[in-house]
C-alpha cells in the first residue's frame, strides 16, 4: 500500500510538477489481477482499485491499519467502472454492472472480488474511510440515483451527477460517494470552484481515450496548481484546495469525500474573481 502523506499549503506553494505528482496524483492504479491500494494521511482514506480478469482478488487488511479485517473499523464504497462482475462480501454476492455501486459497513470480514467475463473484465474503484457506527450492506445501481443535470452548453460545462452514498440514498457513517459523467462536447466540471474544509476527496477518472488529457486545477484559490491526469487515475484533493477541470473532450470521474458531514452542498464558493 502506498502511503500519502499530508502537505502543508505552504509547502504546496515550493513544490515542482514532480513534486506534486508525487505527493497527490496516483499514476499506476489499475493493474491487471491485482489490488492497488493508496493509504491518504487527509481523513485517512484508503483508495484503489481491483482488477480482476482471470481470479479472484481478497481485499485482505494491511499494516498500517493495525485491524484484522480491513473493514474493522472502516466502511468502503465500490464502484464498476468495467464489465460485469461481482463483489463477495461474507458470502453474499453483489453483482455489479457498469457504474453499480455496493457499500459495505463496518464490520464485514471478508470481501473479494471476480469478473463474469474475462475478456470484459469488471474494474471495481473503491474509497473507504474510518467508521464509528455499522450500517447495512446495500447494492445501488446507476437507474436507483437521481440523475442532477448541472451546466449548460454556453459554459461547455453540461453534466449528469449521480450521488450514490449520501444522506438521501445509501446511508453510511461518513462517506459520501458518487460520479459526474459530462455530455459530449463539454469539458469543464466544478467551476466556479470551491473548497471544503470540513472534508477531504479523491477524484476517479475513466472512460477517457487514450488520447484525453484532463488539466485537474489544485491549490489555494489564490494560489493554483495544476496536474495532467490521464484515464485511470486518481488525484487526492486536499480540504484547503479547490478540485476542478477542463478535459481536451468530454470525460467521466468519481467523487468520493470523508469528514465531518454527509451534506453534499456543504461547500465554499470561490468567485471567478478570487482564483490566481
Amino acid at each position: 500500500m502506498k502511503i500519502l502523506f499530508e502537505t502543508g499549503r505552504n509547502e504546496v506553494k515550493t513544490m515542482t510538477t514532480a513534486q506534486l505528482r508525487a505527493h497527490f496524483l496516483l499514476e499506476n492504479l489499475v493493474q491487471q489481477d491485482t489490488l492497488q491500494t493508496a493509504y491518504s494521511l487527509y481523513d485517512r482514506m484508503v483508495l484503489g482499485t481491483a482488477f480482476p480478469v482471470h481470479n479472484s482478488l481478497e481485499l485482505n487488511t494491511y499494516d498500517i491499519l493495525k485491524s484484522t479485517f480491513f473493514l474493522e473499523r472502516r466502511e468502503i464504497g465500490i464502484i464498476n467502472v468495467g464489465g460485469n462482475g461481482t463483489v463477495r462480501a461474507d458470502g453474499k454476492d453483489f453483482k455489479l454492472e457498469k457504474l453499480s455501486c455496493v457499500y459495505l459497513g463496518r464490520g464485514t470480514k471478508s470481501v473479494s472480488f471476480v469478473s463474469e467475463n474475462p475478456a470484459n473484465p469488471a474494474l471495481f474503484y473503491f474509497l473507504s474511510t474510518p467508521a464509528h457506527q455499522s450500517f447495512p450492506n446495500t447494492l445501488f445501481h446507476k437507474n436507483d440515483a437521481s440523475p442532477v443535470m448541472l451546466g449548460d452548453a454556453e459554459k461547455v460545462n453540461q453534466r449528469t451527477i449521480y450521488k450514490y452514498i449520501h444522506q438521501d440514498g445509501i446511508q453510511s457513517c461518513q462517506l459520501v460517494m458518487g460520479l459526474t459523467i459530462l455530455k459530449p462536447g463539454n469539458i469543464w466540471n466544478t467551476m466556479p470552484a470551491h473548497t471544503h474544509l470540513r472534508r477531504s476527496e479523491a477524484y476517479f477518472y475513466f472512460d477517457m481515450a487514450s488520447d484525453t488529457n484532463i488539466i485537474h486545477l489544485m491549490g489555494e484559490p489564490q494560489e493554483t496548481r495544476h496536474l495532467v491526469v490521464r484515464n485511470n487515475q486518481a488525484i487526492i484533493s486536499p480540504p484547503w484546495s479547490i478540485h476542478a477541470g477542463a478535459g481536451t473532450a468530454a470525460y467521466s470521474f468519481i467523487w468520493a469525500m470523508g469528514g465531518e458531514n454527509q451534506d453534499f452542498t456543504d461547500m465554499d464558493a470561490v468567485g471567478m474573481d478570487l482564483l490566481a
